[in-house]
């Protein structure tokens, strides 16, 4: 794999090398406070580079908060969490105008959007008002309070939790919203060993401090980098035939999943899934994406961008189960 046409991937995997060099640091740094949850840690990353967002699911208690304030802290980055609950404004999201009587004017109160780090905290609990106005700002990057926009501080990543056990009281996101995620991480319980390590550090109290071991302008200049990972053109045709598959099965040799599928993965699907690959390329430090790659994130980019129909759920089908046939369907290049 030495020179491909005008590329040179000797070059371009050197730089990579040399660009990736404090993934390591990060996760050293990461792992003083999160215990396990490898899988989590590297989809948090992995959101960052690749300039998404990440919506998490997994029952209470399994660090997901913890996650990603560790990670603001190791970057050096601004956090601001917000609890989403059924009473919150779109204002107290974004940000509202004030009147300021020492002036006679108003100001403008920027809300706590305005950060690297944002944790969107249970945000099914929240109105679709409220769930639209947070969506927007990650979509479009910036925020308009009155007649003023802002740009967002760069990197902005955002990272929703939702909670799967409960129902009552909550704002469950649309699936033309849920689309807006670059993955969606389904987070388990922790190994046994790993829990008796939670379980005694904090007994002991005594929580390692975490140190900023990254800048801000290291991971932007890292998101550059990521774009240049190479991808040739068999990985793009591949990533192009899983996303197909997921729209029309039959063509790829799966007719029995045509009735369990309602909708299809989105062009933003297959974007990001070439997106994650390639940041999940860079993170283990190479400068091409292999097929490996693309299998590794699938799941988390497609769980949410694969509509089942009631017949899928009556058979107990997820779209997991779904994305798992094709995976295993489509010619890996």
């Amino acid at each position: 794999m030495e020179e491909t046409g005008t590329i040179d991937i000797k070059t371009i995997n050197e730089k990579i090398e040399k660009e990736s060099a404090f993934v390591d640091l990060l996760m050293l740094e990461m792992n003083k406070v999160i215990v396990g949850q490898k899988h989590m840690v590297e989809r948090l990353l992995i959101g960052l580079l690749g300039q998404g967002h990440i919506l998490l699911e997994g029952v209470p208690g399994l660090a997901k908060t913890l996650a990603i304030n560790t990670l603001a802290q190791a970057v050096d980055g601004s956090f601001s969490r917000i609890q989403f609950t059924p009473d919150l404004l779109p204002a107290d999201v974004t940000g509202t105008l004030i009147y300021n009587m020492k002036v006679n004017d108003f100001s403008i109160k920027k809300g706590p959007i305005f950060a690297n780090f944002v944790l969107a905290d249970e945000i099914n609990r929240a109105p679709a008002k409220v769930q639209s106005a947070l969506l927007e700002a990650m979509q479009e990057k910036q925020v308009t309070i009155g007649d003023e926009t802002f740009v967002l501080d760069k990197p902005f990543l955002v990272m929703a939790t939702q909670n799967p056990v409960e129902q009552e009281g909550t704002y469950p996101l649309p699936e033309a919203q849920v689309d807006r995620f670059m993955l969606k991480t389904v987070i388990d319980y922790p190994k046994i060993d790993e829990e008796q390590l939670i379980m005694r550090a904090n007994m002991k109290g005594a929580w390692e401090t975490v140190k900023s071991v990254v800048s801000t302008a290291q991971i932007l200049n890292a998101q550059k980098a990521v774009r240049e990972v190479y991808m040739d053109e068999k990985i793009e045709k591949y990533i192009l035939d899983i996303i197909f598959a997921t729209r029309y099965p039959e063509k790829y040799r799966l007719p029995a999943l045509k009735p369990l599928i309602s909708f299809g993965a989105s062009p933003r699907g297959s974007i990001n899934l070439a997106t994650a690959a390639k940041c999940y390329a860079f993170i283990k430090r190479r400068g091409y994406v292999i097929p490996e790659d693309v299998r590794a994130v699938v799941y988390d980019v497609l769980r949410h961008r694969i509509g089942i129909t009631y017949e899928a759920e009556a058979e107990n089908v997820t779209s997991e189960d779904i994305i798992n046939k094709i995976v295993n369907e489509i010619e890996v290049p």
